[in-house]
């Protein structure tokens, strides 16, 4: 722990997290002992259910792909529903505050420093619990969604399920979108095990929603053994092909919906919202629906400005649909990809799943111990039969170069990361103060 005493109530959202950083001896510390004593320290959790009157009702995403799209859609379309919603996501793009939603507004810094002095607080008790600094901001997060009044929440696993830090809670409804390899370092290179440790979050008795045809078997057989009732997608519900005319949405229990628009984002996932929010008593309005489908917006996922593209994706099943979406976009011109990524992700299979939709690259350094080298991620790319035109020493050093080479018909893709992306987002470029 770190010797020096922890920031006043007064001090800025920047110094408490600076505290968070230092406090605990590793970034990631898988298990849930830590944070339950202090959310029971803290009054929010009791035998896994939030406290308070009337507690919200709670859905909880998993998955390796998905996961942020499945639940801003879900987000999205309560509220558009009338519901009072609060989500919690990670990472960040731009700002910490992106992490905490509340009724659509992220919270404010003042808020989340309230949260974080009850954190410590409830964490400095004797005796004193070392928190993550994910355990931290997942704590502060609930304390602010549970004092905000709201009649859902939608918890967005940080890594694996079981043993992340939202698994305190017992979801009222739990998915999981997508499973592939990804954190091998701490989830292994087994598909049928990383599926058991994301089916960690389904319940006995409470609809767990299989957002994909593609998941592993050890998934379904995970929410037998926890006797969690399965809303399967190509089963219990399902979704056609996108249409100049939209898209449907079928289930086994309830009318079908129709001539629904297209939300820029999975179809999937948009499906796999639908399928939860009516397990969670939400009488789909297609009116409602409509009008939320057509406002969802995640920024960093298929976000385009102009010529560029900005995603998130940093694996080679997220890479692949990226570059399918892009593949089906009319662009006369290049197609660049200006690439950083980190140093523990499958650089070779994101190049191998990109290539195809790809012209030219521009290869770029992420700093920090996990950050990959702009030179060795070039060498990724010419070994894969890709033609790297430039290496820069940062994000906005490979945009500014690139701002050079444009031609009017070509496009830009910006991928690999979330660090590679939200150095982008924070320019004037794409933050709207340009």
């Amino acid at each position: 722990m770190p010797d020096a005493s922890p920031p006043s109530p007064s001090a800025s959202l920047a110094e408490w997290l600076a505290w968070w950083e230092r406090l605990h001896p590793t970034g990631i510390d898988m298990g849930l002992d830590r944070v339950r004593a202090v959310a029971a320290r803290l009054g929010l959790v009791q035998r896994g259910r939030l406290t308070g009157g009337h507690p919200p009702q709670v859905i909880t995403v998993a998955g390796t792909n998905g996961k942020g799209s499945t639940a801003a859609m879900l987000a999205s379309l309560a509220h558009g529903h009338g519901r009072r919603v609060g989500m919690y996501t990670s990472p960040h793009l731009v700002r910490y505050n992106e992490r905490v939603i509340i009724d659509g507004e992220p919270a404010g810094d003042a808020q989340l420093v309230a949260g974080f002095v009850e954190v410590e607080k409830a964490r400095a008790v004797a005796p004193a619990v070392s928190l993550t600094y994910f355990e931290a901001g997942t704590l502060c997060a609930l304390w602010c969604l549970v004092h905000a009044e709201l009649d859902l929440l939608v918890l967005e696993v940080g890594l694996g399920g079981r043993l992340d830090a939202v698994n305190i809670i017992d979801a009222d409804v739990a998915v999981v979108t997508t499973i592939a390899r990804d954190h091998a370092g701490f989830l292994g290179n087994d598909i049928a095990h990383i599926g058991r440790e994301k089916a960690g979050i389904f319940r006995a008795g409470r609809p767990a929603v299989l957002g994909s045809d593609a998941l592993p078997e050890s998934v379904a057989e995970a929410a037998a053994e926890r006797q969690a009732p399965v809303y399967a997608l190509g089963k219990a519900f399902s979704r056609t092909p996108l249409t100049p005319d939209g898209w449907a949405f079928h289930r086994e229990a309830g009318p079908s919906l129709a001539a629904l628009p297209d939300p820029g984002l999975p179809l999937d996932n948009a499906a796999t919202a639908l399928q939860a929010l009516a397990l969670a008593g939400i009488d789909l309005d297609p009116t409602a629906l409509r009008r939320a489908l057509a406002q969802v917006s995640l920024p960093g996922r298929m976000q385009w400005h102009g010529q560029w593209c900005l995603d998130v994706g940093h694996n080679p099943h997220a890479a692949a649909y990226v570059a399918g979406r892009l593949a089906a976009r009319a662009a006369p011109g290049r197609r660049w990809c200006l690439l950083g990524m980190l140093d523990d992700k499958d650089a070779a299979g994101v190049i191998a799943a990109l290539a195809p939709a790809i012209s030219d690259w521009v290869c770029v350094s992420l700093d920090g111990p996990r950050g990959r080298d702009a030179q060795a991620l070039a060498a990724d790319v010419v070994a894969g039969g890709g033609r790297v035109r430039h290496c820069a020493a940062s994000p906005e050093a490979g945009a500014e170069w690139l701002d050079e080479q444009l031609a009017d018909d070509d496009i830009v893709l910006v991928a690999g990361s979330f660090f590679t992306v939200g150095a982008l987002l924070a320019t004037p470029r794409f933050d709207g103060s340009a």
